[in-house]
């Protein structure tokens, strides 16, 4: 499998983070020099390994944002 190159161009903000110190992040990622997209993932300290993910283009993350605007959480 070939190496998957990435570089984090901004850093949204930590979501959550695990009893083993990775975090659940939203950051904006170029994945192997390609248009950056938004991606929540878990990531381990000093980002040396990573959890699976999903990737959300512009578009994408303004409708989930409009979803997520619709709900009720009871708070």
């Amino acid at each position: 499998m070939a190496d998957i190159k990435y570089e984090i161009v901004k850093h949204v903000g930590v979501v959550s983070q695990g009893s083993k110190e990775w975090k659940r992040e939203l950051n904006l990622i170029s994945w192997n020099n390609r248009e950056p997209k938004f991606d929540i993932r878990d990531w381990a300290p000093n980002y040396e390994k990573m959890g699976k993910g999903i990737t959300l283009s512009n578009q994408e993350l303004k409708v989930l944002k409009d979803l997520l605007n619709q709900l009720d959480l009871g708070e």
